[in-house]
This record gives C-alpha cells, sequence and structure tokens, in this order.
C-alpha cells in the first residue's frame, strides 16, 4: 500500500523543497527534501521551523 500524500505550503530553500501535509494518523508533519541529482536527503520533522532550518543549513555533498 502506496502513501497517498497532499502536500501543501510548498516553499523552496535553495535547491531544498519544504512542505507540510497529514501523516496516516492525522498528524501534521513536515518535510524537507533535496532536489539535486543523486543527493538522496529526506526528511520529517515535527514543526515547520525544524524543516526550514533543515533546508536553510544543508549542504549536498554531490556536485
Amino acid at each position: 500500500m502506496s502513501a497517498n500524500r497532499r502536500f501543501r505550503r510548498v516553499v523552496r530553500i535553495g535547491p531544498v523543497q519544504v512542505a507540510t501535509y497529514n501523516d496516516g494518523r492525522g498528524r501534521e508533519k513536515h518535510t524537507a527534501a533535496c532536489t539535486a541529482p543523486r543527493c538522496g536527503f529526506a526528511t520529517d520533522y515535527d514543526s515547520r521551523a525544524a524543516a526550514e532550518l533543515a533546508a536553510r543549513t544543508h549542504r549536498c555533498r554531490v556536485r
């Protein structure tokens, strides 16, 4: 069974996109994911501030 997530409040900070979604239990979660090729950075957070901080401080190792 795949997760059908509806992202909202999507913003782009450099190569990282930050978005808000509801998880399977109805809780609000926030994710930060890098869109650079072969980077692979993607994490979920409980607060929007933490996701945006991760986006601002992320540095891709792949160039």
